[in-house]
């Protein structure tokens, strides 16, 4: 495990937040969840765009041990798409900037890659391919899978074991 920390921050540089050491995944979702909330915080004013070219969502992904805001906390304001969604993506009402996400009955926190400055891991896994509305060729960069695939869900697994154990 590295202690390598990368600093993400919002448009105006009032909100930071880090994360240290190797996310459990990078990774692009093309999931409807991410499509709907993207299209919810993209639309703000002022807000910079979270997805790729092709409309995926590129997320670097922490134990939630290992993400935090370290500067302008109080100025995150939680959005979500639907009443019954289980997902909180988190902006920077001070420039409406969007920061994370954070899945309600999960262990980690998916910050948006491109709030991010310096050296981001590369993209490792495309998930939720089967939600896909692009015409553009699905990028060949990292190996592609319809749902969330097994590779995720192991990851998942084994950060929660290392963060109950220490």
């Amino acid at each position: 495990m590295t202690d390598d920390i990368l600093i993400s921050s919002c448009q105006c540089g009032k909100v930071r937040c880090q994360g240290i050491g190797q996310p459990i995944i990078s990774g692009v979702c093309y999931c409807d969840d991410c499509q709907a909330g993207a299209k919810l915080l993209e639309v703000l004013d002022g807000a910079s765009k979270v997805t790729e070219e092709d409309d995926g969502t590129h997320y670097l992904t922490y134990r939630d041990d290992r993400f935090r805001c370290i500067e302008g906390g109080e100025l995150l304001q939680a959005y979500q798409h639907s009443l019954n969604a289980r997902t909180r993506r988190m902006v920077a009402s001070c420039c409406n900037t969007a920061m994370f996400l954070k899945f309600s009955k999960g262990h980690w926190t998916s910050s948006y890659a491109k709030r991010f400055t310096g050296d981001i891991p590369a993209v490792e896994m495309r998930t939720q391919t089967q939600f896909r509305n692009s015409d553009l060729p699905l990028p060949d960069d990292a190996p592609s899978y319809r749902t969330f695939g097994l590779r995720l869900f192991w990851r998942l697994f084994t950060s929660r074991i290392a963060m109950l154990t220490g």
